[in-house]
């Protein structure tokens, strides 16, 4: 059994930056908006006549929902959860039009925004009205059932852009949601905190402070590391033991293990890249990346691989042949053993005994994930929002510690803006970094008035660019360097998913995210091209954007069922890529990808797999994260000995 050493002491508040000033919307707009966004997660109340404010139903259909949901409340939870749930709006909510604001203010790009604002004027006028909605009636105006009706048909519309708005609305609404929602935990029964484990504590970082000026504040030094990510926290520690004076800078901030897990609000500003809603450019891909001090380190799940035989030797055939020495392997070892990285102390939660089991019942290849744990058994499904325990060993808690203790210095707030060039013995030389360095407030934290700015020139004989895939890349264009290939051949492993609910319980939140794989199906083409499955993480804020919507009712039922839900991911190696840019207006990171044929065939049978491992497991119900494709419902009197094989099942496969 797992340790449940109740963890007491919530996590502190992590404030957030002010809201962006400035109308994103006109008040008309953002009426016809807080409209979609009702539809969407609307209140839903038994009575014959629409409303403009409420979901009507039949009372029967009442009836049945609350009896459906019910099903998962538990019994601590007060009698009038349920009618309180079915009952809340998303405009009810006290600070949802604050998180929408700050979206579309700070994180939204341009073109984007504007696309979305010329349909919602164009739903306050007849012309406009009746051309995306069949009425003339204005949106707003209309009953939240018909508006419902709208928003389906716009789901399988012919127009692409009505199409893409109304998927990635329905996203970033119930994200928003359930981020903020006062009822949804107590129907969960979802706390704030880990229910296994205990508060841990971190390093003391020492962070340089810069005075304020209005020149250029000038800091010298040997190297500096931009990034302090997985890469830079290595690079900063071995080059700091080796005697060399070392500057690590990033534009995030550190939060203590006090802060962490954060709450699923606090985490998208603080914690991850765009406030977590990067998408590509044709609204094909989602991407989720960490933008923190110790960078992808801080909200990843532990899992720690080491790079397969096959990638490595692709990469000495392209003119690397360090990547097949022995020496390469001798660096892997050396990192997993300063983080303690083994299966030694794996315990599986239940969305991990899944996978293992249905893999072993289906006679897939499937093995136990290392963990980056210290060597200690880490049990908790909420470290992708930070890890409270302080026993994930990302760069926070193993690497940047070590740089210190040799001498490292830091600057967290540093906005790195260019690298600067200069001619050395006849060649281009980076000598160092500008860039513009935001204090903290006067109570320590980024959400007051009085931060201060500063042009900082960081001077050095060697400049590492280590802040990531999707920044690495803009930094070195806006430095002035023109080689076609930076930003481009960009892989990211997309993913999709397949989500199963069973009988009893599981609580899907807790325990290690992802401590197993299947890699039955990582090799489909005989050069290493294929996807792996492997859990996912089940918080709320988390894996219920991901399911499909088709109704507010249909999404509030299916929601309540997470305390039943597993959910696994196919983890794609994509042959082929995409690419970074800045966007010509703000400059802000653009990414170009669409998943192509050849790596869509490749997650199709991995996703077969994955729904195959979920029925053999006794899955009563199974579904995928598009809503064209209708969900499997398990039949009662079935033969459970002809396994996967059952008729009703292929069947749905061969959908």
């Amino acid at each position: 059994m797992a340790s449940t050493e109740l963890n007491i002491i919530a996590p502190l508040d992590s404030p957030l930056p002010p809201v962006p000033k400035g109308d994103v919307l006109t008040e008309s707009q953002w009426t016809t908006l807080l409209a979609i966004a009702d539809t969407i997660v609307p209140s839903i109340l038994t009575t014959s006549d629409h409303s403009v404010d409420n979901l009507s139903i039949q009372s029967s259909e009442y009836t049945d929902a609350v009896q459906k949901i019910q099903k998962a409340v538990p019994p601590e939870a007060a009698d009038s959860a349920v009618e309180k749930y079915l009952a809340e709006k998303a405009s009810s909510i006290p600070r949802f039009r604050e998180l929408i604001q700050r979206t579309f203010g700070d994180y939204m790009r341009e073109d984007a925004l504007k696309g979305i604002r010329v349909i919602l004027s164009a739903l306050d006028t007849r012309a406009g009205c009746y051309l995306f909605t069949g009425y003339t009636t204005s949106f707003h105006l209309q009953p939240v059932n018909v508006r419902q009706q709208i928003l389906q048909n716009w789901s399988q519309s012919y127009l692409p852009p009505l199409r893409q708005m109304a998927k990635s609305l329905a996203g970033l609404f119930t994200a928003t949601w359930i981020k903020e929602s006062a009822t949804i935990n107590p129907i969960l029964g979802f706390p704030r905190a880990p229910v296994h484990g205990k508060p841990g504590k971190g390093f003391d970082y020492n962070f340089l402070q810069v005075p304020p000026g209005d020149d250029q504040e000038i800091v010298d030094t040997d190297i500096v590391i931009i990034g302090s990510g997985c890469g830079g926290g290595v690079c900063a520690k071995n080059l700091a033991k080796a005697g060399h004076r070392v500057l690590v800078t990033d534009r995030a901030y550190h939060f203590p293990a006090k802060h962490l897990p954060m709450s699923s609000t606090d985490a998208a500003i603080h914690l991850f890249h765009n406030g977590g809603i990067d998408i590509s450019d044709d609204n094909s891909v989602t991407f989720l990346a960490g933008q923190a001090w110790g960078g992808g380190g801080t909200i990843n799940w532990s899992a720690s691989l080491q790079t397969q035989g096959f990638v490595r030797q692709e990469w000495a055939d392209e003119g690397l042949p360090f990547f097949t020495s022995s020496e390469f392997q001798n660096c892997l070892d050396r990192v997993c053993n300063r983080m303690g990285v083994s299966t030694k102390h794996v315990e599986h939660n239940e969305n991990n005994k899944v996978l293992l089991e249905g893999a072993r019942k289906l006679g897939f290849s499937a093995k136990e994930v290392p963990q980056n744990t210290g060597g200690n058994k880490h049990y908790c499904g909420y470290c992708t929002l930070g890890c409270g325990a302080a026993e994930k060993q990302g760069p926070v808690i193993s690497w940047l510690p070590d740089a210190a203790n040799a001498g490292a210095q830091f600057m967290e707030g540093f906005e790195a803006n260019k690298i600067v060039f200069e001619t050395v013995k006849g060649k281009k030389t980076a000598v160092g970094v500008e860039g513009t360095w935001t204090s903290r407030d006067e109570m320590g934290g980024v959400s007051g008035l009085d931060r201060t700015k500063r042009r900082v020139m960081v001077k050095a004989r060697r400049v590492i660019v280590s802040c990531g895939t999707l920044h690495s890349p803009l930094l070195l264009l806006r430095s002035g360097l023109t080689n076609p290939q930076i930003g481009r051949n960009l892989h990211v492993h997309p993913a999709t998913g397949v989500f199963a609910t069973f009988p009893q319980k599981i609580n899907p939140w807790e325990g290690g995210i992802l401590t197993a794989l299947c890699d039955e199906f990582s090799n489909l083409d005989s050069h290493g091209h294929g996807a792996k499955v492997n859990a996912m993480t089940m918080i709320p804020s988390l894996a219920l954007p991901f399911q499909p919507w088709t109704s507010g009712l249909d999404f509030k039922i299916l929601a309540s069922k997470l305390p039943r839900m597993c959910g696994h991911l196919a983890v794609v190696r994509d042959r082929d890529t995409g690419r970074v840019y800045p966007d010509p207006v703000d400059g802000r990171c653009r990414i170009s990808y669409s998943p192509s044929a050849f790596d869509k065939r490749n997650a199709l049978e991995c996703l077969l797999g994955m729904c195959k491992i979920m029925y053999v497991m006794g899955a009563e119900e199974m579904w995928l994260t598009k809503s064209d494709v209708r969900p499997f419902d398990r039949k009662e009197g079935v033969d459970e000995e002809v396994g996967v094989n059952e008729e009703g099942f292929q069947e749905w496969l061969r959908e």
